[in-house]
């Protein structure tokens, strides 16, 4: 084991620096503001997908005081569409922590930013690494991919006894690279050689740092590690949504903080068909003055959601929204923060809401 750890970190550096990625915006910056910004970002979401949204964010709150002083209202249309929305109540949540409790300066001591909102060890050690060079282990999803195929590490890598040996395996890669590391190439490497060489699916072996002393490549078990999930069956759920329109406004509510979508804007929402039909008697329609539009379903990671659409045009001037309800104006969509699947049903009545 002393002789596959010894050269690890020291190879994934030199791959890193000839082969690695090094036109991602969030590189080459020192910022741990723009570092923390993408390590959530990239969260459970693909590159691809983050890009467009961190250049975006970063322009309306540049810094972890502007982000701080706005309102949460503020903050959640520059994440809509990105998911998992408790990372963005945690990111508004961590900066205003930054700013009550760190005079508005960003820590950049891993055991520090452990402390903060929304940041786990190895995000914490990531941000660390990239903006002072702190010899910090990480651990996200791709790297233990890496980790598991390398060192032939069995067992499915959500469970506790699994991850705290890759985390050991991790510090003591570390504890035996050169006193000199390059963290910064170190940290990328892991993530890109994740990323783009020692994939899900297909890993290219062949252009693989590790060829040597991998456990994956030496038995032919790269479809086994990691050891996959056991799998099982996703539970479903269903609800029917109001379209209520209105010239050219929508009624909207605000979720709340907890649950699916908190703190973003949706359609009001039934758990059925009878309490939707309740609900427009109580206000002078029905449901056969509804138009019933088709399905949706929407895949969360744990879920599917079965949303059933329901349009009604019918003036309804006298209804009063309750204070988690306004009525929003299609001028204001570009701006609203909208669930994706809200915004797919708002853009077949040709509304306009890409932000």
């Amino acid at each position: 084991m002393s002789d596959l750890l010894s050269t690890f970190a020291q190879r994934i550096v030199d791959w890193q620096v000839s082969h690695g990625r090094h036109h991602l915006p969030w590189q080459n910056t020192t910022d741990p503001y723009r570092i923390w910004l993408s390590e959530i970002m990239l969260q459970q979401t693909q590159v691809s997908t983050v890009l467009d949204y961190y250049e975006r964010f970063l322009t309306r709150f540049p810094t972890v005081q502007d982000l701080a002083a706005a309102h949460q209202d503020e903050v959640m249309p520059y994440w809509a569409g990105l998911g998992y929305y408790a990372r963005a109540r945690n990111l508004h949540r961590c900066a205003q922590t930054i700013q009550q409790h760190h005079d508005g300066q960003f820590p950049t001591d891993s055991r520090v930013l452990v402390t903060l909102p929304g940041i786990g060890p190895s995000t914490a050690a990531a941000i660390a690494a990239f903006s002072v060079g702190e010899r910090a282990a990480i651990m996200d999803g791709n790297v233990k991919r890496v980790f598991c195929r390398y060192f032939g590490v069995y067992g499915p890598t959500h469970l506790r006894a699994t991850e705290k040996q890759l985390w050991h395996l991790a510090h003591q890669a570390l504890e035996q690279a050169p006193a000199k590391l390059n963290m910064r190439a170190y940290t990328q490497g892991q993530m890109d050689l994740g990323a783009q060489i020692c994939t899900r699916g297909q890993p290219d072996c062949q252009r693989c740092p590790l060829q040597q002393g991998c456990y994956a490549l030496a038995h032919q078990a790269q479809g086994e590690l990691p050891t996959p999930k056991p799998r099982t069956q996703q539970a479903e759920r269903s609800c029917h949504m109001l379209i209520w329109q209105q010239g050219n406004q929508i009624l909207v509510e605000q979720r709340p903080d907890q649950g699916i979508w908190g703190g973003m804007l949706s359609l009001p929402q039934f758990e059925t068909e009878a309490d939707l039909a309740q609900f427009l008697t109580h206000h002078g329609t029905s449901l056969q003055q509804a138009q019933k539009m088709a399905e949706l379903t929407h895949v969360f990671s744990h879920f599917k959601l079965h949303i059933t659409p329901w349009l009604v045009h019918k003036p309804m001037a006298f209804y009063e929204p309750k204070p988690d309800e306004r009525w929003l104006a299609s001028e204001q969509l570009a701006t609203a923060a909208l669930p994706a699947p809200v915004s797919k049903l708002l853009a077949a009545l040709a509304f306009d809401f890409t932000p």
